[in-house]
């Protein structure tokens, strides 16, 4: 009875979603993600030179206005400083809070392939 309960309720799931636009489906598993994390890794670039590197970044978040709720250009979150750029988390590197503007900060964010 429970395979069959289980069974049905991952059907509905389905038909809902696929119900749903692309965008709604982005937004859910954005949220999911948001919940279950991301072993992320962005690194920062100025020009062709890659000049910081952070790991272990659960989610990368938009800043919004206090007043207006509107998106502020600038994006933030935490994640492990990798000063020696060796993409390896060593001794002494700590976790830190970030931030960078998205009008001058040319960056890559991707989950952490190891």
């Amino acid at each position: 009875m429970q395979r069959m309960t289980l069974l049905s309720l991952i059907t509905i799931a389905t038909l809902v979603l696929s119900g749903c636009t692309q965008e709604t489906q982005n937004k859910l598993g954005r949220s999911i993600q948001n919940w279950t994390g991301t072993d992320g890794v962005i690194e920062i670039y100025a020009g062709e030179k890659l000049v910081r590197r952070f790991m272990q970044i659960d989610k990368l978040s938009t800043a919004t206005g206090t007043d207006n709720g509107a998106d502020r250009p600038y994006r933030f979150g935490y994640g492990i400083m990798d000063t020696n750029l060796n993409a390896e988390v060593d001794p002494g590197e700590k976790k830190v809070y970030f931030e960078f503007s998205d009008y001058s900060t040319s960056y890559i964010f991707f989950e952490d392939p190891n």
